[in-house]
């Protein structure tokens, strides 16, 4: 493919900003080379500047799950575009979308909106100590919560050890209140309750981890999850930044039994403008300011244009669910990918659920970060590539989540099973 027009945009961006991207996910940093720049797209296609068309699985990183452009959302974006883009004054599509969502999520009784994901969960962990009263935080490593300052951090010695800071920028004092455990290690869980039960405000993960790759918890591991934080008065917080309305339209909480007190959300929300929420039983909810004492506040958060395309996308997944055809085809996805890679005799595991996947390049399954950490990125690499050369764009990296969405068709799962099939010989 020619891709002379995003070379040259890049090298432009470069120049502009921190390596030419506003966020790390659009670089190619994993997988070498320059990013693809996009001019436009319409339902399960991305068109570059190049106007080069690839089959598109990544969706926005998750929003996009009833294609992009689609019309009643658009129409709805439209519409509120022509009533006024910011007001910083409450408006009833903020109910609305606030009502679609407590609808939704039955462990949320109370919710507000803010502007991202990274605010959402900055939110959840700040009303967590607010009403606990406590420091500490527990993590799960490869759980990715955005990049707020706390989270950002390496796991320490042991279970019980707090963890470091494992990026430039974040001190020493911001991550000594958070513990780094392993996903799907029920002991670990309990050590730390053991040694610092008193002392923590809250658990925060992924209910399906997807940003290192598809995970799944065990059930031995929701279950500890649930008792230890009841048993210990800590708050457990689902982050359904990623799985909120995509992989169920009650979360992922819904589908493995977490029994959260605080949900964060965004992504589809939004209908794929910038949003985000946190919610949950009304009690805690009531702490936030101006309720409460604790302190959270947003010119923009709930602004006209993301609850018009939020409010659409919501309704829309109520009233004519695409769940049971993303099941479909997502299977069938599914399927062609492990297919194709064990005729190419390469050592693989696909995890599933839902319109969510991940092919990851090891031998055997991956239940958390210390066999994620193991995957050969240097064959997924050239499996990247030789799909992209293929008209297929997935995610560019290994530890990330592709998206399956209701735009698909049979079609064109087929014609990236057979693009697979291609870029999976060659990646030997």
């Amino acid at each position: 493919m020619n891709r002379t027009r995003s070379l040259a945009a890049f090298e432009r961006a470069q120049g502009l900003m921190p390596g030419g991207v506003n966020s790390p996910a659009r670089a190619f940093g994993a997988v070498g080379g320059g990013p693809v720049f996009i001019d436009r797209a319409a339902g399960a296609y991305l068109y570059d500047v190049d106007g080069n068309g690839y089959i598109d699985y990544i969706g926005s990183w998750g929003p996009m799950i009833l294609g992009h452009c689609h019309q009643e959302v658009v129409a709805a974006l439209e519409q509120a575009i022509g009533r006024g883009t910011s007001f910083g004054a409450p408006t009833e599509a903020e109910s609305e979308l606030a009502e679609r969502i407590v609808e939704a999520v039955a462990s949320i009784e109370k919710v507000r909106l803010v502007n991202s994901g990274t605010e959402a969960t900055m939110s959840a962990i700040r009303l967590a100590r607010g009403y606990t009263g406590r420091d500490v935080i527990v993590k799960f490593a490869g759980n990715y919560h955005g990049h707020v300052d706390s989270l950002l951090v390496a796991a320490g010695s042991s279970a019980a050890t707090l963890g470091t800071p494992n990026s430039p920028g974040v001190t020493a004092g911001a991550s000594r209140d958070t513990l780094v455990l392993e996903y799907n290690e029920p002991a670990e869980l309990d050590e730390a309750f053991a040694t610092h039960g008193n002392r923590i405000a809250a658990v925060i993960l992924e209910p399906v981890v997807g940003n290192m790759g598809v995970v799944t918890p065990t059930k031995e591991f929701v279950a500890a999850v649930n008792r230890l934080t009841k048993l210990h008065g800590a708050l457990l917080i689902c982050d359904e930044v990623m799985t909120g309305f995509r992989v169920a339209f009650g979360g992922a909480q819904s589908l493995f039994g977490y029994e959260p007190d605080l949900t964060t959300l965004g992504k589809i929300v939004g209908g794929g403008l910038p949003v985000g929420a946190y919610g949950g039983r009304a009690e805690i909810m009531n702490q936030v300011l101006p309720a409460g004492k604790v302190f959270q506040a947003g010119t923009l958060s709930g602004n006209p244009l993301a609850t018009a395309a939020g409010c659409a996308t919501l309704r829309l997944l109520k009233e004519q669910p695409p769940y049971e055809r993303l099941e479909q085809l997502s299977a069938r996805l599914a399927d062609g990918l492990q297919r194709a890679a064990a005729k190419a005799g390469v050592p693989h595991a696909l995890a599933r659920v839902g319109s969510m996947m991940t092919l990851f390049f090891h031998a055997g399954p991956i239940g958390g970060w210390r066999q994620a950490s193991q995957c050969d990125t240097q064959r997924f690499a050239r499996y990247f590539h030789g799909l992209l050369d293929r008209g297929v764009y997935m995610p560019c990296s290994q530890f990330e989540s592709l998206f399956v969405s209701a735009a698909h068709t049979e079609a064109d799962v087929d014609a990236t099973i057979e693009a697979a099939e291609a870029a999976l010989a060659g990646s030997v």
